[in-house]
């Protein structure tokens, strides 16, 4: 079986090793060992080039920049009163679009993902998820369903909160009181379910308007479209190192979605920040890799687990873009 289906995340550079040294011929590495001071390794993965972004593709500015109150952010989201929901360490923190603290309370363990539905946050950790009232309250607390289980991303609405589990890939539906309803994304030929390929702890997905799931399938390259039930609807995006492909062992990493449909995608390694169309046409960049210089630096050739960017979006179509590194939040808006 291979490693990418297994309880284990992998680094970039291993699973870049893993897929050249697969496609590689024998001859073709007998000939790189026999002299390699001629030329360069030819599967070397050099990324410099892709570093800075055509201005063209462009279509957002920055307006704003400010700190998160503590360091180590992982998770954000937007409340229905317009403020932002930080999760970082073992702290959330309620924050106006301008960046001024609002309040804050502690929990736990380290934040990896929330959300905000009506009057409940939803801090998920690895090991399990908290519920809180917008004050701060804890109203009850859900265990993780299996040993290997490893919570990434949440979102929810009225009746329902779907989980990402990167360590089970899969999606988790829970009813408000916390009661398991269904696995989504289980790998099913019959329905034509492709199933997850997750090789490292990034794993989202976001509820749309239309009802519809949308879930990254980071070792797929793609974005997957899911209805509530679980029933696969399409899927877009493509492994590629230009602009408009997702590249690195494992992206998108996180999404965030426009009032009108469009998707925001947020990417590590190469840390960039784009929009799609409804339909997973490339439409823009946010902000390139230049912009994240930190961030990039930390994704290195043993591990890619520490950097990594995540966002929402307003009503307005402002993206506030969260740096994991910086420990910084971006206020960027199109450009007129």
């Amino acid at each position: 079986m291979s490693e990418l289906f297994n309880n284990r995340f992998v680094s970039r550079r291993g699973f870049l090793g893993r897929t050249l040294a697969g496609a590689a011929t024998a001859g073709a590495l007998s000939a790189l060992a026999a002299d390699k001071s001629k030329e360069a390794n030819p599967f070397a993965y050099d990324v410099g080039r892709y570093l800075t972004t055509d201005p063209k593709l462009i279509r957002y500015e920055q307006k704003r920049i400010f700190a998160t109150p503590h360091r180590s952010p992982r998770a954000i989201a937007l409340g229905a009163n317009g403020n932002l929901f930080i999760g970082a360490g073992k702290f959330v923190s309620e924050l106006k679009p301008d960046g001024s603290l609002v309040s804050e309370f502690p929990i736990t363990d380290e934040a990896r993902c929330l959300a905000v539905a009506d009057d409940a946050i939803y801090v998920g950790s690895r090991e399990r998820l908290e519920v809180f009232k917008l004050q701060g309250q804890r109203q009850g607390t859900w265990e993780k369903p299996a040993a290997k289980s490893y919570f990434a991303s949440i979102t929810a609405d009225a009746n329902d909160v779907f989980v990402a589990d990167a360590g089970q890939r899969l999606i988790l539906r829970y009813d408000r009181s916390g009661k398991l309803v269904s696995r989504i994304g289980e790998r099913n030929k019959e329905r034509n379910i492709p199933g997850f390929i997750v090789p490292s702890p990034f794993f989202a997905v976001k509820l749309a308007k239309d009802g519809l799931l949308r879930v990254t399938n980071p070792g797929r390259h793609r974005v997957e479209v899911y209805t509530a039930e679980g029933d696969f609807e399409q899927a877009w995006g493509r492994a590629g190192a230009a602009i408009e492909h997702f590249c690195g062992c494992c992206n998108p990493t996180n999404l965030a979605l426009l009032s009108d449909g469009r998707v925001v995608t947020f990417e590590k390694g190469i840390p960039r920040v784009k929009v799609y169309g409804a339909d997973g046409a490339f439409e823009s960049v946010v902000a390139g890799a230049e912009s994240f210089a930190e961030n990039a630096k930390v994704c290195g050739p043993n591990d890619c687990t520490l950097g990594g960017l995540d966002g929402v979006t307003d009503a307005e179509g402002r993206i506030y873009i969260l740096d994991f590194v910086a420990a910084n939040i971006r206020v960027m808006e199109r450009k007129t």
